[in-house]
């Protein structure tokens, strides 16, 4: 574990050493804001509540995660400096782990530089605080899976353009296999049970009932198998890359 601790330090400081973190931050914090007020039109509702909010963020989350993710391997690849990575007394799952909870701090961190809105929703209304703290997590959840595809991706190619494309692709499949467009398409043809298969698939299914602050063991265990899934996927190809 100190291992870990190690790399995910380096790991975490490294996005502030360049614009990424401040860049990434900075566009997810003001597209945040233009999509709750603008979009989501969150004075028309008259309702206190973050809903607006949160519909947005797989949206959000389907380009700026694969942004922030795709130079996790790619990086190390092009600049060689993977060859010196793997020379550490560190196992390659310990070196995944750390790249990956080192991002999804960096999402964490995003996430709480939203708490203006919290603050607004709470002076303009009396809103249930624990459906807000339930949805936030939902969120931070559903943002640790697609970085983990992101990685996934990354560990493809040494290419961060490709990365970040295929990353941006395997998302949206998994982002609109949910939504009603895809949904009714298979209505006219497929059974009852394909339908919820395929629907059971998409992130949005599992996040909507989070945004609403019901945080069900189902929506839960999915996210977490996405996301040991895709890195365990990762750590493959960085095992067969080794061996090459």
């Amino acid at each position: 574990m100190s291992n870990i601790n190690i790399l995910f330090r380096r790991e975490f400081f490294s996005f502030f050493a360049t614009p990424v973190a401040y860049v990434f931050i900075g566009i997810f914090l003001v597209l945040s804001g233009v999509f709750t007020f603008f979009v989501g039109g969150f004075y028309e509702r008259g309702q206190a509540d973050l809903l607006p909010f949160f519909n947005f963020h797989p949206w959000l989350y389907l380009f700026l995660v694969p942004a922030i993710a795709m130079r996790s391997w790619s990086e190390e690849r092009k600049s060689g400096t993977i060859e010196l990575l793997m020379t550490l007394p560190i196992s390659t799952w310990q070196a995944m782990l750390a790249k990956h909870f080192a991002a999804w701090a960096v999402l964490g961190l995003s996430l709480f530089l939203t708490f203006p809105l919290w603050i607004t929703v709470n002076y303009l209304g009396n809103p249930d605080n624990g459906i807000i703290a339930a949805a936030y997590f939902g969120s931070w959840l559903m943002a640790g899976a697609f970085l983990s595809i992101g990685m996934c991706m990354s560990a493809l190619t040494k290419n961060q353009v490709i990365a970040f494309i295929l990353s941006v692709v395997v998302c949206f499949v998994f982002v609109v296999s949910g939504s009603n467009i895809v949904l009714d398409a298979f209505k006219s043809w497929a059974p009852s049970v394909l339908i919820d298969v395929v629907a059971s698939f998409s992130f949005l299914t599992h996040f909507e009932a989070m945004a609403k602050g019901v945080i069900a063991l189902n929506d839960l265990m999915y996210f977490l198998l996405v996301t040991v899934c895709w890195l365990f996927a990762g750590l493959i190809l960085i095992e067969q890359k080794k061996a090459d």
